[in-house]
């Protein structure tokens, strides 16, 4: 049996076009389906348990982040697959059966994830590789995207991969995931101290560290809106990322390594910013979003200033983020 958790937080247009087309796509398929709430102030709640009753739905009473309300949902699953979906990606086709069928016949995968498709059709990346100085350092003077095909300078993010083949990978990006029980039982579940960002990069590391293999599926596909939780609210989202990122580095490496990690936050900040102060005054047209930008890289900028001084403002940030109500959790 296959087991599909999505966590909801104010997404109401997004769930009924996410669960509408999961119904219609699901076909003979067995599966259950579990949604998890947290505390949505939107109706979402009502709406789910009004227009499909045959979905379990779990109703948290505060947002207890994106991590944390997946590990709510996977401890009501009893499928011997589990599939963690975004509650903004819409099924444009039977993606289930031919992932299912690949997990089948390749024993020795634990994780799958399917092409990522952006609102206009076309693919969209879905793969990391772990961070590294270097490809921290790459991705702050731009090298990735001066060199996009090199596997050298491309950076952590992936930049010289098309996504048009099945290949294994080192992460694979949580909107979308399929995984072996058998090998979550011996990895464990997603760390709840990340809010969000971060928990897919800090939970692939661990597979990897188990020796469980990750594969990027380029046979199945589906649309993944993203961008609704960042477009609501861009500075806060972009320093939860920086944040998110730094405890990844915190937890998985050493003192020294995670200076050099933050000394890359401020180059490339610093560079973004001077990159847009040009732009702002060689596009008038293009002013107030370039003005938005900067705001949103300045906020990042002192962050990391602040973190490297000792002074980050996690807590501050997380509360923000955990109390606002027009934004959804989902990475």
């Amino acid at each position: 049996m296959l087991s599909i958790v999505i966590v909801v937080w104010n997404a109401k247009n997004y769930v009924v076009e996410c669960l509408d087309s999961l119904k219609e796509y699901l076909g003979d398929i067995h599966a259950e389906v579990i949604i998890v709430d947290n505390a949505s102030t939107d109706g979402s709640p009502e709406l789910v348990a009004e227009r499909y009753p045959d979905f379990r739905l779990i109703r948290n009473t505060e947002n207890l982040g994106f991590a944390k309300a997946n590990n709510l949902g996977i401890a009501q699953t009893s499928g011997e697959y589990l599939c963690l979906v975004n509650s903004d990606v819409k099924f444009t086709g039977d993606c289930f059966s031919p992932m299912l069928r690949y997990l089948a016949e390749n024993p020795a995968v634990a994780m799958l994830g399917p092409k990522m498709l952006a609102a206009d059709g076309k693919a969209a990346r879905s793969t990391m590789r772990f961070p590294t100085i270097w490809n921290s350092f790459s991705r702050a003077f731009g090298l990735d995207l001066v060199f996009r095909r090199s596997a050298l300078f491309g950076g952590y993010l992936m930049a010289d991969f098309d996504h048009q083949r099945t290949i294994p990978v080192q992460v694979l990006n949580g909107w979308f995931l399929l995984i072996r029980r058998s090998a979550l039982e011996r990895v464990g579940l997603l760390d709840p101290q990340f809010f969000m960002y971060g928990e897919d990069v800090d939970w692939c590391y661990r597979f990897r560290k188990a020796d469980q293999a990750i594969v990027f599926f380029a046979e199945a596909e589906a649309i993944h809106y993203g961008g609704a939780s960042a477009a609501s609210a861009p500075v806060r989202f972009n320093v939860e990322m920086h944040r998110a990122n730094l405890q990844y580095w915190r937890k998985h490496r050493g003192w020294f390594a995670q200076q050099l990690y933050l000394l890359s936050l401020v180059i490339y900040d610093a560079g973004r910013i001077f990159g847009l102060a040009c732009s702002y005054a060689c596009s008038p047209s293009k002013r107030p979003s370039t003005v938005s930008k900067i705001k949103r890289s300045l906020a990042c900028l002192q962050w990391t200033i602040r973190t490297l001084r000792g002074k980050e403002g996690v807590d501050q940030v997380r509360g923000e983020l955990a109390s606002k109500t027009d934004v959804k959790c989902a990475s």
